[in-house]
């Protein structure tokens, strides 16, 4: 039984961020090390079936920054995202952060 703040879907529980009625997967998929820090970027084709397979398992809340990578990961999630994907998910991200170097 869930609570009326909570809701199952596939498998994962949703919830609501908020007073405006936003509602995600409970479980959200961190993205930043599929294109930096942790090691090298990891292969496009594989981390954008991994973005698909999330989402098919019902999370629906991806964490990306403009700072990962830089940019490649937002480019990542935009590739992934394409073609309907992007009306299933809600988008976190991050602001203000100053890039003054390269990571190595």
């Amino acid at each position: 039984h869930t609570s009326h703040r909570e809701r199952m879907t596939e498998g994962v529980s949703r919830i609501k961020l908020g007073s405006q009625g936003l509602e995600v997967s409970a479980q959200g998929l961190g993205c930043m090390s599929m294109s930096a820090f942790y090691g090298p970027p990891k292969p496009e084709d594989d981390m954008i079936a991994l973005i698909h397979h999330a989402i098919n398992s019902g999370i629906t809340f991806l964490d990306t920054s403009d700072w990962y990578g830089p940019w490649t990961n937002e480019i990542l999630l935009g590739k992934a995202l394409k073609g309907g994907w992007r009306d299933k998910v809600q988008l976190a991200t991050k602001f203000g952060v100053n890039w003054e170097g390269k990571v190595e």
